[in-house]
């Protein structure tokens, strides 16, 4: 049972785990990986990333 708890706390952490996109380059970096880092900086040496959004649409109504 052990085996089956610690497969579902990691399939949860690698959905919410945000994606960021290079402004100069357009690598995709998770954000697991900048945190690995000393500094925030894309392979390329730029220091700007954008966040990556999910395809999702969600729709809101209108009160």
């Amino acid at each position: 049972m052990n085996d089956d708890s610690t497969t579902d706390n990691v399939i949860e952490t690698e959905k919410f785990d945000v994606i960021y996109s290079c402004l100069r380059c357009n690598t995709k970096v998770s954000n697991s990986e900048l945190n690995r880092l000393p500094e925030i900086k894309c392979i390329c040496g730029f220091r700007v990333f954008t966040k990556v959004r999910p395809p999702i649409v969600k729709t809101v109504k209108a009160i």
